[in-house]
């Protein structure tokens, strides 16, 4: 199998890439494994560091919304798994257009090639987040889409171009929606990796609003291992939901983390909330693990605990970052 990794750099797709070469999941054959990524604020090429000399392995710098970036890159590929896209909420409030930009043209780039190349699987890598909130249950993957900020919005928008490919042209596109991802080698805007990096260095964490706020948590390795699941066995044309089966509410998170470090509520400080900040998410992953046999392993005890130690093990990797998002 030849893959093509869009956001191969970033927290997610370099999870992937490495897994994917040191065979951790899945069970196909990997011929090639190309990852293009533009390297903004949150791609890093560190995140390769440990499969850089598998020579399976090329690195390209490369924009999405550029067909010459593209294109000789997707006639190479059997698969395409497309991570590549801006996805701090935050950010988007601030200002749409790059999330636009990257996240719903970048996708049509993609896809337009694909459809050219005749790849043989287009998996596009989503978010929760286009269902909106939840008060109670979990969405299945036939819920509607309502999407409540830019971010998601862009993310929902991309998702409709790669459902019409498939129904239009017959691509082999599957779309995944996950739940919010946690662990080692992510960008430290994310709450996880914030609070962490906050407190070793003595500061405060922020909470939004009241607090209540509830997100389900999925280690990055049970994502990948769902993303994979897909890539080998989903059904052109299928949205699989992947959860991780822990949903906490922001407080609740918040009090793991301040535990873990033997600090207390003195540490936290109240910050107003999110314009449109979604109350709950929740998804059903029924049909993920019906159909590909998906089940998270990572306990979010276990989980948890090892994030925290690779961050205090790893402060030469984080550091650095922190300067540049404060100058992105």
């Amino acid at each position: 199998m030849r893959l093509l990794v869009t956001g191969g750099a970033g927290f997610i797709g370099s999870h992937y890439v490495r897994s994917v070469l040191d065979s951790s999941i899945g069970t196909a054959e990997v011929d090639s494994l190309t990852v293009l990524d533009a390297l903004t604020y949150a791609g890093n090429r560190a995140n390769l560091d440990p499969v850089a000399d598998d020579p399976r392995l090329r690195f390209v710098q490369g924009d999405i919304c550029e067909p010459g970036d593209v294109e000789p890159l997707v006639a190479e590929a059997d698969v395409v798994v497309h991570f590549a896209a801006e996805s701090h909420v935050d950010r988007s409030i601030a200002g749409a257009g790059g999330f636009v930009t990257t996240n719903v043209l970048g996708t049509q780039v993609l896809l337009d090639s694909a459809l050219r190349q005749g790849v043989s699987k287009f998996v596009h890598v989503s978010t929760d987040e286009v269902y909106g909130s939840i008060d109670e249950g979990s969405w299945t993957e036939d819920r509607p889409l309502e999407p409540n900020s830019p971010y998601s919005a862009s993310k929902a928008s991309s998702d409709l171009l790669a459902r019409a490919f498939h129904r239009t042209h017959g691509l082999p596109v599957c779309i995944t929606r996950c739940s919010n991802n946690y662990g080692p080698y992510q960008f430290p805007e994310k709450v996880m990796p914030l609070f962490i990096t906050s407190l070793m260095q003595g500061g405060t964490v922020p909470l939004y609003g009241d607090g209540g706020n509830i997100r389900d948590w999925l280690h990055v390795d049970d994502h990948c291992r769902g993303i994979q699941l897909v890539v080998e066995g989903g059904r052109p044309g299928e949205i699989y939901n992947i959860g991780g089966g822990t949903e906490l509410t922001n407080k609740e998170l918040t009090a793991k983390i301040l535990e873990a470090f033997g600090v207390g509520w003195e540490r936290v400080r109240p910050v107003e909330d999110r314009k449109g900040h979604d109350r709950r998410y929740s998804v059903d992953i029924g049909k993920i693990s019906a159909e590909l046999g998906y089940a998270p392993r990572h306990t979010f005890e276990e989980g948890l605990a090892e994030t925290i130690t690779w961050y205090r093990e790893n402060e030469s990797w984080w550091r650095p970052l922190l300067q540049r998002a404060a100058l992105a």
